[in-house]
């Protein structure tokens, strides 16, 4: 049985929120609580499994409730907001404070209609409770103190290409990796980030704070450059391709692959054609097996496979299944793959 608190302002979506838990016969609503502050209370009271969290509320706000949650009292947040929708600084914030999910409210703070998003909330707080949140909050204390790059300008010489997947607790993940990279680095980096369409413009303009790279939403055409990183948009596949001698990111709305869009495979597949062994594959944290084939055809072409190691992994999915498989050359905890990534960028 899941055991969840709900925390909301608004005593009707407190009241809706917890009809909707209640009607899954997995789930069991242990409480609810109006302010910040009683729910912190609560939380260190009940020990619940999975806390959904309002953004907007009186006393303590949910961003710094989340913050001493993700530092006191670890335990998996699923953000249930007016002020997550995609795109929105608020749901990029949250996740890299330590939410493991967010639901947008459809229609604002007091919304009648939260019965459309019902099925997408009980999925959630189910994917939320199989968290191991103390990793969640060990990868958020590694880089919350890193402080943004001074850049340089870039070369043009593009030697290796970096592919790098990652799902759920990826936005973090890949925060830890990239200041180690450098401005002059004769490598690309593509990333495939599972995430709604709107988020992934907002999450490249926040990395790219973070590194002497630069870093953007991909778009269809884009000339791939040395000291550069791509991320594929929410909802769009990510391609590379060949054209008048130069590699050019495509982008398109084919079938899921895997169950998702973008894919990491198909990333990874569409690397390896154009880079052979320059390819260096990287599979961070994240459910399901997105990324194995891809990982599987970079091995054999001769190019190197990384992932992530369980100790750092906020879901152990895609990278044991790699791991299992034996495709994958070398397997770090997150701390270590930027260098490691360093390492073979430089061979």
């Amino acid at each position: 049985m899941i055991r969840v608190l709900i925390v909301d302002d608004s005593a009707l979506m407190r009241r809706r929120i917890s009809d909707i838990l209640s009607s899954d016969m997995d789930i069991e609503v242990l409480d609810c609580a109006k302010t910040g502050a009683e729910a912190i209370k609560k939380i260190v009271k009940m020990n619940p499994d999975v806390i959904t969290l309002d953004l907007m509320m009186p006393d303590i706000d949910g961003l710094t409730a989340l913050t001493y949650i993700m530092n006191e009292v670890p335990t998996p947040v699923v953000i249930i907001s007016a002020n997550v929708a995609a795109g929105g600084a608020n749901a990029l914030k949250a996740l890299e404070l330590g939410a493991v999910e967010v639901v947008n409210k459809p229609s604002g703070e007091i919304s009648l209609d939260i019965e459309i998003v019902d099925q997408e909330i009980i999925r959630k707080v189910k994917a939320a409770s199989r968290i191991d949140v103390k990793k969640v909050r060990a990868v958020f204390n590694m880089f919350k103190n890193i402080a943004p790059s001074v850049r340089t300008k870039a070369p043009s010489g593009l030697s290796k290409i970096v592919a790098i997947g990652a799902s759920t607790g990826g936005p973090k993940a890949i925060k830890e990796i990239l200041p180690y990279f450098s401005a002059d680095i004769p490598a690309a980096f593509l990333f495939v980030q599972h995430m709604p369409a709107g988020f992934t413009r907002s999450m490249a303009e926040r990395l790219n704070w973070l590194t002497k790279i630069d870093i953007k939403e991909a778009e269809d055409g884009d000339i791939i450059k040395a000291g550069h990183g791509y991320i594929a948009p929410g909802d769009y596949h990510m391609l590379v391709e060949m054209k008048n001698d130069e590699a050019v990111i495509r982008l398109n709305t084919a079938p899921k692959v895997n169950r998702v869009r973008p894919s990491i495979t198909v990333l990874m597949d569409s690397v390896v054609r154009v880079f052979g062994a320059r390819t260096i594959g990287v599979l961070l944290t994240g459910m399901g097996q997105d990324g194995v084939a891809g990982m599987r055809n970079i091995k054999n072409a001769g190019g190197i496979t990384l992932a992530e190691d369980k100790s750092t992994c906020v879901v152990y999915g895609m990278p044991r299944v790699a791991i299992e498989e034996g495709i994958v050359d070398k397997i770090l905890p997150i701390s270590h793959m930027g260098l490691e990534i360093m390492k073979h960028i430089k061979i």
